[in-house]
């Protein structure tokens, strides 16, 4: 299958240096002029980060000619370092590397950077840069203002009249809403509601306007009864050289005395008194005149030299001393911050606007009338006592309580084996499990079973549970079924704790269709987050479709990504279901894997643009960051770097690998199996593949797990080995977890259960069956019984085997042998001989498999072993095997091997022979 996809701009050069003369201003002495630049509506609280001219060379080479600056937007689509091999920005580069010659692609690769390019512009001109772009957590929803206040702001555009309402203003609707003007709602459609703690009985309000409290610690500089009035002079004195400040009697002193300087004392009062006025240059040089260079002066000397260019304005030209002088100056004391005060200031003086755990919900005037909303940003919600509603639930917990981070970021080396679970059934008992259980009872069995990362389905809040958590409602609120937000983090922490990586299974290609809850009708009208019409309903789910194209959506979607790295140290994401975004069709649609298909009218070009945005700005702001997409349609590109036209994930799930195996458990007597049809499933494009026997998929939704297929479950209690068909089972279910593990692109996926095979599917409570948690929990008691535990061992062993030799980081397979008659697969991969005999009724005593390498081969592995509930057919003088000269499938060495009926074996070179 082809790849696909672009992006990312190439870097424009800098303009052209101009030289400029130094020479002293006639404004010498005077403070210099700084301008402010105006940032946008949606801007982070912090300062303002400001690029200025890099100082490291100026130590060394001291001060240089400034060149002109052009006032000129900022460069914003620069190339991210580390993901594209350096190379410069090619929409159709992977084309030639996967010897793809489809001109109508192509083309729709180069429209679709140019559409890229534009939408980047777009988010940046808005949001400054992507990081700022993905970072409106920082300042939508509801938080705490230094200034003894609440802020909370939202994105409604529909909306005529905001407010908030809940439980600290009695969920009045007129008390705290949004004032009038651009201080309460601005032309984006962005509102803002300002809450003010109110004082306590007896408390006088602060002096200062300015004054910030801090909420974390009880005492800060401010409370040492530190003056503004001596701070102000401490900064002066500390930072201003001695005449550099002058007081001023009138805002028009300056410019009097400007007037002065260029006219004389006995300027003209009149227009006809100034008569002609010289040059500018006249002027300059008339003054410089007058000068005496010769006296030192403590103000900077700097001139502003104007050679009829358009941005001569920033050609500015300091002296050496000067600028040396300015470089090494401290900033002026930030007298704000040393004025601070502490909470327990705070506690004394203030009653908080709305306190920690306070119920609350926006409220919004439409054209069709009021209707109360959970904010789209709100980070906790719960419903309500009946729960058929839900409101939004203020999180800020004091000091004392707040989640301290133990652990770092785990960096894991070699392959992903990613252990895929739900909280909410991972429980023996039959009920909602939660975090702190979770945390308890399965981190440890997840590292005991050799996996180094885990990957958590339904974490995001959804209202219904049966939806296993994909219908999102709250895209920043973890589900209250399980926990609060602390519970999450110390779960996320004790998983680090242990060295597992945290994947969140992330719901951006659809969401809820519920209103009060939900984003769907947010702000009264039907294009608020999501497309109108029939575009933005899913055919078949009955969930809503985002708008893609839309500036805001993309905030709203970038910084949810954001989000979770940030604020719950997330380790990467998987994307669920991205057919349903790239297309119209939501990939409801028969594809026969013609090229054509991935470019034609039923694309949607704006999901892909996003999903290449939601790679850079990951990459860009956390590098370790792991990206997976499951797309069932392979899109071409998948994981091609950005700047070579891919969309930048790090793997993709191959989805028909487990659809593979179902069609032939069920359709197919075990005899008939073709081993060229699962080979080329297998290994059709392993290159970043993300592999699995079955992951929730194959278990829930009314389908049977594959133990349940495969395995007798009425006699897979007692699993008694001497039971023949318990032993051919479960031999069988072992060799297709090595052979999926072993031919995967460097990662492996297992779902929660399935390593000790799982007897049972999930079912989630439901009408159908009358709400029964039945089938939602997992039978962890079967770890140490029979059958499951030999299927576990060999399971743990798979990982360990990986983890000590990084089997699926070799390289590429070399597929040897893959007979449909013997059912004999063999292959190598780096210096490891993997065989599998899928024949369940023949067994080969001497069964001889080609090799490249000439030398002795010990069995590493072997699937008939006791401890894995096989027979221990093969002895332990067996282990050791020396190839012979005999070509056998094209190699010119070979090995003669004894093999079981259902079984496989792992060999690794240990010792090479040189003939």
């Amino acid at each position: 299958m082809a790849s696909c996809p672009p992006f990312l701009l190439a870097p424009q050069p800098p303009p052209p240096l101009v030289a400029v003369r130094h020479c002293r201003s006639p404004f010498a002495g005077r403070a210099h002029p700084l301008t402010s630049c105006c940032a946008p509506r949606l801007r982070r609280r912090q300062s303002c980060r400001c690029s200025s001219p890099s100082s490291s060379s100026s130590s060394s080479s001291g001060p240089r000619e400034r060149s002109p600056r052009p006032r000129q937007q900022k460069q914003r689509t620069e190339q991210r370092p580390g993901r594209g091999s350096g190379s410069a920005v090619d929409p159709v580069g992977f084309l030639a590397k996967t010897s793809v010659s489809d001109r109508a692609f192509a083309q729709f690769l180069r429209d679709r950077h140019k559409a890229f390019k534009d939408r980047r512009w777009d988010v940046c001109s808005r949001f400054i840069d992507l990081k700022e772009g993905s970072s409106g957590f920082e300042l939508m929803g509801m938080h705490r203002h230094r200034q003894h206040r609440v802020d909370f702001m939202d994105w409604a555009p529909g909306a005529r009249y905001c407010a908030l309402v809940g439980d600290f203003n009695q969920w009045s609707a007129t008390e705290n809403c949004a004032r009038e003007g651009h201080l309460g709602h601005d032309d984006f459609g962005y509102w803002s509601v300002t809450l003010e703690d109110k004082l306590r009985e007896g408390q006088e309000p602060d002096e200062y306007f300015f004054q910030e409290y801090n909420y974390v610690d009880d005492y800060d500089k401010g409370d040492k009864g530190v003056d503004v009035e001596d701070l102000i002079r401490r900064m002066n004195e500390e930072y201003w050289e001695p005449g550099e400040i002058k007081s001023r009697k009138s805002q028009l002193e300056r410019v009097a005395k400007l007037y002065e300087e260029m006219f004389g004392p006995n300027s003209p009062q009149t227009e006809e008194e100034l008569g002609e006025i010289p040059d500018a240059e006249t002027r300059y040089n008339n003054w410089k005149a007058t000068q005496n260079d010769g006296l030192s002066s403590s103000s900077p000397s700097y001139d502003i030299i104007d050679t009829g260019q358009e941005f001569d304005i920033f050609n500015v030209v300091t002296d050496r001393a000067s600028f040396e002088k300015f470089q090494t100056k401290a900033p002026p004391l930030a007298y704000w911050i040393e004025m601070r005060k502490g909470r327990k200031a705070w506690i004394e003086k203030y009653v908080p606007a709305i306190s920690h755990k306070d119920n609350y919900r926006v409220y919004f005037n439409t054209p069709d009338g009021a209707l109360e909303r959970v904010p789209a940003w709100a980070t906790y919600v719960l419903p309500d006592a009946e729960g058929m509603q839900s409101y939004a639930v203020h999180w800020e917990p004091p000091p004392e309580e707040i989640y301290k981070w133990r652990y770092g970021r785990p960096r894991v080396k070699g392959s992903l084996r990613i252990y895929e679970c739900h909280v909410g059934i991972s429980g023996s008992e039959q009920k909602i499990s939660s975090f702190q259980e979770f945390t308890s009872n399965v981190l440890s069995h997840i590292k005991d079973a050799g996996y180094n990362a885990v990957q958590i389905i339904g974490v995001v809040e959804h209202k219904d549970y049966s939806s296993v958590g994909y219908k999102v409602t709250n895209y920043f609120a973890v589900s209250s079924r399980f926990g609060t937000p602390d519970d999450f983090k110390k779960l996320v922490d004790e998983a680090h704790g242990l060295g597992l990586l945290v994947l969140l299974d992330i719901v951006h290609s659809y969401a809820s269709a519920e209103e009060m809850v939900g984003l769907s009708l947010f702000d009264g009208s039907n294009d608020c987050y999501f497309h109108s019409g029939k575009r933005g309903h899913h055919k078949y789910w009955g969930t809503r479709m985002f708008k893609y194209d839309d500036v805001d959506v993309l905030h709203f979607l970038l910084s949810n990504l954001n989000w979770w790295v940030t604020e719950y140290q997330i380790d990467g994401f998987q994307f669920h279901s991205l057919s349903s975004m790239l297309y119209t069709h939501n990939g409801f649609s028969t594809f026969t894997g013609a090229i054509e298909e991935y470019c034609n009218q039923y694309v949607d070009k704006d999901a892909l643009i996003y999903l290449i945005l939601a790679n850079e700005m990951l990459h860009e702001l956390h590098p370790d960051i792991i990206t997976i997409a499951e797309d069932a349609t392979y899109y071409p590109g998948l994981c091609e770097p950005t700047t070579q036209g891919g969309l930048g994930f790090d793997y993709w799930a191959n989805l028909s690998i487990p659809e593979m195996w179902l069609w032939h458990l069920e359709n197919v007597p075990e005899r008939e199996w073709s081993m060229n049809k699962i080979m080329k499933v297998l290994i059709s494009s392993n290159h970043n593949m993300l592999s699995y026997v079955e992951n929730h998929n194959q278990s829930i939704s009314g389908r049977k797990s594959f133990a349940e297929i495969i395995l007798n479950t009425g006699m897979c209690s007692s699993g008694s080995v001497d039971d023949d068909s318990i032993f051919k089972a479960s031999s069988l279910l072992k060799i297709i977890k090595l052979i999926t593990f072993t031919t995967s692109g460097g990662a492996y996926l297992n779902f929660m259960g399935n390593e000790f095979a799982h007897p049972k599917r999930v079912e989630f409570p439901m009408s159908s069956n009358d709400y029964s948690f039945q089938l939602a929990c997992r039978k962890w008691e079967l770890l140490d019984k029979g059958v499951h535990k030999h299927v576990f061992s060999f399971d743990k062993d798979i990982m360990s085997l990986d983890e000590n030799e990084r089997i699926t980081k070799r390289g590429s397979l070399n597929v040897h042998q893959c007979d449909d008659t013997s059912m004999v697969i063999s292959f190598t991969r780096g210096p490891f001989l993997f065989v599998f005999n899928f024949n369940p009724e023949v067994s080969y005593e001497l069964h001889r498999v080609g090799v490249d390498e000439a030398g002795e081969y010990q069995l590493i592995l072997n699937t008939d072993e006791t401890k894995y509930g096989g027979r221990g057919e093969l002895k332990s003088s067996q282990y050791m095997k020396k190839t012979s000269d005999k070509r056998v499938d094209g190699c010119r060495n070979s090995l003669e091997l004894a093999l079981s009926s259902t079984s496989a074996q792992v060999y690794k070179l240990v010792r090479i022979l040189r003939i």
